[in-house]
C-alpha cells in the first residue's frame, strides 16, 4: 500500500514500522509534527517533555531498559539535548536510540540556521539525511538498526522542505520478534565515571572506523553516473535540487553524512574530471573532502547562509561557466507573495506589549507568538536570543544599569517557554535580587508550533487530563514575593500592573491569565460578542489601529477625506481591546 506522506509522518510511520515503543520529544518546527503523528500508533508511548534534554534522556531511558526508543526536536533544540547527547554516544544503547534533528535554512521559524550535521561529528554518532518521505521512512527504521548494531545513538537530519514536502511512500508492516524490555544491570557500561568512560572512549573510535567501512558499500551511499566531466557529491533535499539543476552530471547521493565513506568517495572522485560538492549552510562534506587530498569545488559556488534550490545552484554553476544554460533551460523561482507575520486577532498577548511600549520599557523577549510583539505597530520587543533566555538576561541587565535604567527593564516569557528553561532562571532572578520585572504571558498551551499541551495546560499529547503546573504558586516557591495576575483583555489593569511592578525595587512576576484564541477543546477559550464599527461615531483617528489586529481594517474614504475603520466579523473574536482604545465610543456589539 503506498500513501503521499510528508517527511515528518513518513518518519512516525518508519518508527512504527521498526517496532519503536517510547517516544518523546519537544514542539518545534519543523520538527513537531513527528510527534503528532506518533501518536497515531497506540503501540508506541508518545510524550510531550518540558524541552528537549529531558527530551532525550527519556528517550535514552528507554533505550536502557531494552526498548527503541526516539527522540524528536528543531535543529537548536539539539543544543539543549547535548549534555545527554554526548554522553550517551559513549554509554551506546541496549535497545535503538534515534534522534531527530530538523534543520531550518533560511530560518522560516527559527533564531539562527545552525548546521546540525556539526552535532554527529563532535559527539561522535553517525547521522543519516534522507532526500524524501520514502527515505525519511526507510532511513528511520535503518536508524534503529543500525544503532543496534554498532552499540551508538543515529542521528536523522532533516530540514524544512523535506520535513514538510510530500512524496510517495510505501507502507510496511511493524517489525515483530524484537527482545521484550527487561532490566539488566551493566554498570560499567552504562555509569560514566571516568574510569568507565575512559575504557569507552576508544570503542567510540573504533566505532567511527568501522561506519565509515559499512558507509563505503551501504546501499543509502550510491554513484549514479552520468557525464564524467562533472561530479556533485551531495545529500538530502540538495539531491534532488542537484539532479533538476544538473541533468547530465554524475552524482554521489550520500544517505550517511557522518562518518563520511572515504573509500566510496575516493572512487568517485577517481571516474570524474571535476569534483563538486552542493551542500546547504557549513562546507561539511566539502572540508572533508579536501582533507582526504581530493581537489574540490563548493563555497566557492554557493553561499554559506541560507536555502539552495534547482535555480540558485543552476546560476552559481552557469555563473562560474561550468555549464551552459539557454534562456529556454532556466530554471526560475516563482513569486511568492509577502506574508508579514502578526498576532491572530484575539491574542491575549497584544494589549500587554501596547502598554509595555506606552511604558517605554526595555523588553528581553524570549521565543513564541509574543515574539511578534517585536513588529510594528506594537514596537514592544528589544532582545530575543534563546529559550529561557528573557529572564536571565533581564537579570543580567539590570546588574549593569543606573537605578532609573533597571526600571525599565522587562522580561517577557510564555508559559511553555517558562517551563522549557525559564524556571531556572527566575531562581537565579529571585536568588541574586535582581531588581527586574518578568510578565509571564500564559495562554494555556505552546502556541507557536501549533497549540501542542504543556506541562501547565492539564492535558497530555494523548488529551488525557493530567496534573496541571500552577505558575503562579511555582514562581512564590522559587522565591518571588510579588507575584500577580492579570487580564490582558483589560487595558487599564495591564497598564497599572506594569506600572507599579516596573517601579518596585526588587523581583516580581506579572502572569497574563487568558487561553490562546486558537486553543484546541470546548471550555478552554470562549469568543466574547464580535464588535463592529459605528461608522457615524468614527472620526478615522486610528487609534484602533496601533494594536495591529488583523481583524481591524481600514477603508479610505474616496472623497480624498479621512478613511473609517471597519472589522472584519469572520475574524473579530470579540475581545474588546479595540473598543477600550476608541475615545469615541465608536465600537460596541455587532447588532
Amino acid at each position: 500500500m503506498k500513501e503521499i506522506l510528508s517527511g515528518n509522518e513518513a518518519i512516525a510511520r518508519g518508527a512504527y514500522e521498526a517496532g519503536c515503543l517510547v517516544a518523546s520529544a519537544y514542539p518545534g518546527t519543523p520538527s513537531t509534527e513527528i510527534l503528532e503523528n506518533v501518536i497515531n500508533y497506540k503501540e508506541i508511548n508518545a510524550s510531550w517533555a518540558p524541552n528537549e534534554k529531558v527530551a532525550l534522556e527519556v528517550a535514552i531511558g528507554a533505550s536502557f531498559g531494552g526498548a527503541r526508543a526516539l527522540s524528536c526536536m528543531k535543529h537548536v533544540g539539539v543544543n539543549v539535548a547535548a549534555d545527554p547527547l554526548f554522553t550517551a554516544s559513549y554509554t551506546g544503547v541496549k535497545g535503538g536510540l534515534v534522534l531527530i534533528a530538523a534543520d531550518d535554512p533560511e530560518m522560516h521559524s527559527s533564531q539562527n540556521e545552525q548546521d546540525s550535521r556539526n552535532y554527529a561529528k563532535f559527539a561522535k554518532v553517525p547521522m543519516l539525511e534522507p532526500a524524501d518521505s520514502a527515505e525519511c521512512k526507510e532511513f528511520t527504521k535503518l536508524a534503529f538498526e543500525l544503532s543496534e548494531q554498532f552499540d551508538t545513538p543515529v542521528m536523522l537530519r532533516s530540514c524544512t522542505r523535506i520535513s514538510h514536502g510530500k512524496s510517495v511512500v510505501e507502507l510496511g508492516e511493524r517489525v515483530t520478534g524484537l527482545p521484550t524490555p527487561k532490566l539488566v544491570k551493566d554498570a560499567p557500561k552504562l555509569v560514566m565515571l571516568p574510569g568507565n568512560a575512559r575504557v569507552r572512549h576508544p570503542l567510540v573510535e573504533e566505532r567511527t572506523l568501522k561506519l565509515s567501512d559499512y558507509g563505503s558499500s551501504a546501499a543509502i551511499n550510491r554513484m549514479e553516473l552520468h557525464s564524467s566531466e562533472i561530479g556533485v557529491i551531495c545529500a538530502g533535499v540538495t539531491y534532488q535540487y542537484v539532479r533538476e539543476a544538473l541533468p547530465d552530471a554524475s552524482v554521489l547521493k550520500l544517505g550517511m553524512v557522518w562518518p563520511l565513506p572515504h573509500a566510496l568517495i575516493r572512487e568517485f572522485a577517481a571516474k570524474v574530471k571535476q569534483l563538486f560538492v552542493v551542500e546547504e549552510l557549513d562546507p561539511f562534506i566539502e572540508d572533508q573532502v579536501k582533507a582526504m587530498g581530493i581537489a574540490c569545488q563548493g563555497k566557492e559556488l554557493t553561499t554559506l547562509c541560507g536555502e539552495l534550490s534547482p535555480g540558485r545552484i543552476q546560476a552559481a554553476f552557469a555563473k562560474a561557466g561550468i555549464i551552459k544554460v539557454a534562456a529556454s533551460e532556466v530554471i526560475a523561482a516563482e513569486p511568492v507573495p509577502p506574508r508579514p507575520p502578526n498576532m491572530c486577532p484575539g491574542c491575549p498577548h497584544r494589549g500587554v506589549f501596547y502598554q509595555l511600549n506606552r511604558a517605554n520599557a526595555y523588553v528581553t523577549g524570549d521565543i513564541g507568538c509574543y515574539t511578534l510583539g517585536f513588529m510594528p505597530p506594537l514596537n514592544a520587543m528589544d532582545t530575543c536570543v534563546c529559550m529561557g533566555a528573557s529572564i536571565s538576561m533581564g537579570s543580567g541587565m539590570v546588574r549593569a544599569l543606573p537605578p532609573e535604567e533597571q526600571k525599565r527593564v522587562v522580561a517577557v516569557i510564555g508559559d511553555s517557554t517558562f517551563l522549557h528553561t525559564g524556571i531556572n532562571s527566575l531562581m537565579e532572578m529571585a536568588w541574586n535580587k535582581a531588581p527586574a520585572t518578568v510578565i509571564i504571558l500564559d495562554n494555556r498551551i505552546t502556541a507557536m508550533t501549533g497549540r501542542q499541551e504543556n506541562p501547565a495546560s492539564g492535558f497530555t499529547l494523548a488529551g488525557e487530563e493530567t496534573s496541571e503546573v500552577n505558575i503562579p504558586e511555582l514562581c512564590r516557591v522559587l522565591g518571588i514575593k510579588h507575584v500577580r495576575v492579570v487580564d490582558p483583555y483589560d487595558l487599564d489593569a495591564t497598564r497599572l500592573a506594569i506600572e507599579e511592578e516596573m517601579n518596585r525595587p526588587e523581583p516580581s512576576v506579572i502572569i497574563t491569565n487568558r487561553p490562546c484564541c486558537l486553543i484546541k477543546g470546548a471550555g478552554r477559550f470562549e469568543k466574547g460578542k464580535i464588535l463592529e464599527v459605528d461608522q457615524g461615531k468614527c472620526t478615522g483617528c486610528k487609534a484602533c489601529l496601533r494594536i495591529g489586529c488583523p481583524a481591524i481594517e481600514w477603508k479610505p474614504n474616496p472623497d480624498g477625506n479621512k478613511g473609517k475603520a471597519f472589522i472584519d466579523p469572520q475574524l473579530c473574536t470579540g475581545c474588546t481591546v479595540c473598543q477600550q482604545l476608541c475615545k469615541f465610543n465608536a465600537i460596541g456589539g455587532r447588532k
